[in-house]
């Protein structure tokens, strides 16, 4: 029995993936999520794995653990009753957003709708001006005569939004303790402290998805850490953030927001140490679970990093249509192309893919739980591609006439095509809608996509990451090892981080440097302080980065700053490095226009190293394969036979010709005909394209 064992848990739409490390073994589990009660199958899978390995409770010595949870609750408007305390004059911020129309042809446009509606946003007599003057004092009266209504309407949580409370929280705090005295049952989420940035819209908009999940996600946390202790394991449970870092419990339960988005970022984790350790300059992380596929660009080991995105698009790819959140998010695209994606055929007889996903309620048709839909993964069940008998390890059984039923109903009948045809259009469909938005993706940034290797994870990845790199031109594939359960091996490879964001302004031009490094100082204390929650004692790295722009423009691109307290001398070095981020991302710098600082952001995680690069192996005799499977060519619909190996029997050293399937429990690595496969010192697959077909 193993002393000590860290165990990764990843919540999707679709599966739950845990990830136990027992020194040098390895052991994962795969089983479907419970949406109703998502710690149902957290228990559960738990219960399965330590048995697995033969691991008491007690000997795990950390959990970490990424969800779903705060988004599907956003999406789904399913989070608690909440209300917005706001400026008196300034009710309707939220739904003015950005005085503008996402799409200026569509007549009956869907604007997103705020997730406290108009007659849950109350206003209070106060006024703080722009660099933290007191322009109107706090009424405490107009506070208290809110109290009643706070218990007629029934309200779980209450977010405090005050006009330029970034440059003085003081108002929100006061407002904050009057009701804490008088509910200390409610939940309360003050922008100063969960978005203490510039942009009232984008402010109001993340403390209001905070305070709308906030009930939610703590009820679940309390509860999941209490169900740990009943099954006896006593070891601490952090938390997977969107940012790539790992924070504390009662981090996750104050700023439930931070953890949107979490299994994504657990998987850009394990795609930049994939790449570190074969050796890829430039790589393209491509997850592909049950419910969406996420893409992210690797750049020198480093996942590409925003300060904010969208959730609950109203409009699939338009960029306005959803609620803004602003925190540290590792940056991809993320679109509905899941294993579970649904297909439909429109009045035009196009095939669509998504973003509706069966989920795992009911589920694809042929997992035989009356689901009614035809999906990614039923066509590929229907080309032969999957094993019914062994998905997911033998825990869920597959039933390949129902997915060839649901199929020929809902493609074939409508295009007059058979049911193995119209799986070969649904995948085709999903492989174009995935290339084109790592595409589209890449020229948004300034980057390149030439030249890069596809990093395949998630439990449909391996299956089309082939045809993926064929679209996207490339040549390289990488298949790490547990492939099917990748984020949640993501969570055990990150580091225990804390990001902190304020607003000063500052120019170029009349640069205070007193104030800035008084700020920067007391922002890294902020950080340290939450990072040495999880790690008491070590080493500590900081990087800092500020958001600058050309004066008059109306947005920002982050520009590193350097860590120590700034001189006279670093005010040109800023430029210096302002103008490469620009000249990178646009293609030019504008000369003569002076520039400026909106926000700075510190921050500090317990310090961890990349892997080192792979290194050259002898060649070994592949084993012959354990069976032959006969698989249908999504492109021409002709079928050949496919040599099937087991991933567990193949060894560094061993090389594959295309066209086989390398089979495990969590996933099916598809090797095309035009592909070989080669298994590299630490057991990746590595498929590498040549031109004959």
């Amino acid at each position: 029995m193993a002393s000590s064992a860290r165990l990764g848990i990843d919540i999707g739409g679709t599966f739950t993936d845990l990830v136990l490390e027992c020194g040098k073994q390895q052991f994962s589990h795969k089983l479907l999520t419970t949406p109703r009660a998502p710690e149902r199958a957290v228990i559960d899978g738990i219960r399965t794995i330590l048995n697995e390995a033969r691991v008491d409770p007690n000997a795990l010595s950390l959990i970490i653990h990424g969800t779903t949870l705060a988004t599907n609750a956003i999406i789904e408007r399913k989070g608690a009753k909440t209300a917005l305390l706001v400026t008196e004059g300034f009710r309707d911020s939220v739904e003015m957003a950005y005085e503008n129309r996402f799409d200026q042809y569509d007549l009956e446009i869907e604007r997103p709708t705020p997730l406290v509606p108009r007659f849950l946003r109350w206003p209070v007599t106060e006024r703080i001006g722009p660099k933290g003057q007191v322009w109107t004092a706090l009424d405490e009266g107009t506070v208290r005569a809110l109290l009643p209504k706070l218990k007629a309407e029934k309200i779980e949580s209450v977010a405090v939004g005050f006009l330029h409370s970034y440059a003085n929280p003081a108002n929100e705090r006061r407002v904050a303790e009057i009701l804490s005295a008088a509910r200390p049952d409610l939940s309360i989420s003050l922008s100063s402290e969960v978005c203490p940035e510039v942009r009232e819209y984008e402010r109001l908009s993340t403390t209001s998805a905070n305070a709308y999940v906030q009930p939610l996600m703590s009820s679940y946390l309390l509860a999941l850490e209490k169900e740990l202790e009943s099954i006896g394991v006593t070891c601490p449970l952090l938390l997977m953030m969107s940012s790539g870092g790992v924070t504390t419990l009662a981090t996750g339960i104050k700023f439930p927001i931070r953890l949107i988005d979490s299994g994504p970022a657990g998987g850009a984790i394990l795609a930049r140490d994939i790449a570190a350790i074969c050796g890829a300059k430039n790589a393209l992380s491509f997850d592909m679970g049950g419910t969406t596929a996420k893409i992210c660009l690797i750049d020198d080991g480093v996942a590409q990093t925003s300060r904010g995105f969208e959730v609950a698009r109203a409009y699939r790819h338009s960029r306005g249509s959803g609620l803004p959140i602003r925190i540290p998010v590792v940056e991809m695209v993320e679109i509905g192309a899941g294993g579970g994606s649904i297909a439909t055929v429109d009045s035009m007889r196009r095939i669509n893919v998504g973003p509706e996903s069966a989920g795992a309620e009911p589920g694809p048709a042929c997992y035989g739980l009356g689901g009614k839909s035809a999906t990614v993964t039923d066509a590929d069940v229907t080309l032969g591609r999957i094993d019914p008998d062994c998905f997911a390890g033998g825990t869920v059984k597959l039933f390949p006439d129902k997915a060839s039923e649901v199929l020929a109903q809902n493609v074939g009948v409508l295009l007059e095509a058979g049911d193995t045809e119209a799986a070969g259009m649904v995948v085709e469909i999903v492989s174009e809608n995935m290339a084109n938005a790592a595409r589209v993706h890449a020229v948004e940034r300034g980057k390149n996509m030439l030249g890069r290797t596809i990093i395949a994870f998630g439990g449909a990845a391996p299956l089309h990451g082939a045809r993926m790199a064929e679209k996207l031109g490339l040549d390289g594939v990488i298949v790490p090892t547990g492939a099917g359960v990748g984020s949640a091996i993501g969570f055990l490879r990150a580091p225990i981080s804390y990001e902190v964001v304020r607003s000063r302004f500052a120019r170029l031009d009349d640069f205070e440097l007193v104030g800035v490094n008084a700020m920067l100082a007391d922002m890294q204390a902020e950080a340290e302080g939450v990072v040495r929650l999880g790690v008491p004692i070590g080493d500590f790295t900081e990087s800092r980065t500020a958001d600058m722009r050309y004066i008059g423009q109306g947005h920002e691109i982050s520009v590193s700053v350097p860590v120590r307290k700034l001189t006279r001398a670093d005010v040109k070095l800023l430029q210096e490095n302002f103008n490469e981020s620009y000249g990178q991302q646009y293609g030019r710098t504008i000369p003569g226009i002076e520039v400026e600082i909106l926000s700075w952001t510190v921050t500090v995680s317990n310090s961890t190293k990349l892997p080192t690069q792979s290194v050259a192996v002898k060649p070994l005799k592949t084993p012959s394969p354990s069976v032959w499977r006969r698989v249908a060519d999504g492109l021409t619909g002709d079928a050949a036979d496919f040599a099937v190996y087991p991933r567990a029997t193949l060894k560094a050293g061993m090389s594959i010709k295309g066209p086989a399937l390398i089979v495990e429990d969590e996933t099916t690595t598809l090797v095309p005909p035009h592909f070989d496969a080669s298994i590299n010192h630490v057991g990746f697959i590595i498929l590498n394209r040549h031109s004959e077909r």
